[in-house]
């Protein structure tokens, strides 16, 4: 019997959505509620000495806020979700994921612990977390690259749940042969990336950020559902169900309990024309930033984004696109009280 998650269908009442999250077993509980500080520190400059020093001060502040040293566990391991798939130009920075890699490194995960996920094989070569074509080298030599579309780190029992199939094609629905009821059934699934809730200790979100027509902000919560799962992209045509699909895929407890927190460098971000890269559109600030609270990054970054597009002369994002909204009321973050939450931190 597959289960449901008690917030999820708290969303689902209120919002009259029919999404759920299904797996085999029961959900486990939802683990302790993590600091809702964001630590935010300043960039001189984008290089690899510049982000170690940075990283390892807004790390050092949060181990201080949960009371201890990010060693190993049980499983030894720890998870990089990446961000590469506005290409070339606005992914997440090399020198950051390299800094919170010595980082892990300096408190004892060993090289082959550390795992990077992305999505796409030709989107991570071309910004660097896969080897060159031509010369075979990565700055990542040693470190697992699990590619999601690859369809390898996906488990048949973990997987989010919706109505809402992959497409609406008439032939698809009236071919009703023996092998129908599973094909629509696994139409409706999108798989979940279970390396880094099931092998790991805990996984770092590594989110760019830019704007999106139907998401609102492409940045810490989206980063760790929709560009974290299969069969995601039906959502993205409909500004009610793919704010509705972020926000319960980041409500699932077993997420949570290992997603420890998100840094998000804004070395460069966009702010319209997302999430595809226009560099026309693109900004760059000195400031780094940590936090496990997912919806204030995000906020942070709405409001960033939109005095932007206001300066040039553009709307603001809709407010009629919820995903923050959602996501606050499945209790995954809050947006309130941003200005006595945002800590500076000295490198």
């Amino acid at each position: 019997m597959l289960c449901l998650s008690f917030r999820l269908l708290i969303l689902t009442a209120l919002l009259a959505s029919p999404f759920a999250v299904a797996q085999e077993e029961p959900i486990a509980p939802a683990g302790p509620q993590l600091p809702g500080t964001v630590w935010t520190s300043q960039l001189a400059t984008f290089g690899l000495n510049e982000y170690t020093r940075e990283v390892e001060a807004l790390i050092g502040q949060f181990e201080e806020a949960v009371g201890h040293r990010l060693v190993p566990g049980e499983k030894g391991k720890v998870g990089l979700k990446i961000y590469s798939d506005s290409g070339p130009g606005l992914a997440t920075p090399i020198p950051l994921v390299q800094a919170v890699i010595k980082a892990l490194r300096e408190r004892g995960y060993e090289k082959e612990n550390i795992f990077l996920v992305g999505l796409n094989t030709l989107r991570l070569r071309f910004t660097g977390f896969l080897p060159s074509l031509i010369t075979g080298k990565t700055p990542f030599e040693g470190h697992p690259v699990f590619i999601l579309e690859s369809g390898e780190f996906y488990d048949p029992g973990w997987f989010y749940d919706s109505p809402l199939p992959s497409r609406f094609d008439p032939v698809f629905l009236a071919n009703r042969d023996e092998g129908h009821q599973d094909r629509l059934e696994s139409n409706r699934r999108s798989f979940l990336a279970t390396p880094l809730f099931l092998e790991a200790d805990f996984w770092i979100n590594l989110p760019v950020y830019t704007d999106h027509p139907t998401l609102g902000v492409n940045g810490a919560l989206v980063n760790a559902t929709l560009w974290n799962a299969s069969n995601t992209s039906r959502f993205l045509q409909s500004p009610t169900n793919a704010p509705a699909a972020v926000a319960e895929m980041s409500a699932i407890p077993e997420l949570r309990q290992t997603w420890l927190f998100s840094i998000a460098s804004l070395q460069q971000y966009q702010f319209i024309g997302g999430p595809s890269y226009n560099s026309l559109y693109t900004v760059s600030d000195g400031e780094v930033w940590l936090s496990a609270d997912p919806v204030a990054l995000d906020t942070l970054m709405l409001a960033k984004i939109n005095q932007h597009r206001q300066r040039w002369g553009f709307p603001i994002i809709s407010e009629e696109i919820r995903t923050l909204e959602f996501a606050e009321v499945l209790k995954v973050g809050s947006a309130s009280n941003l200005d006595e939450r945002v800590v500076r931190v000295d490198g």
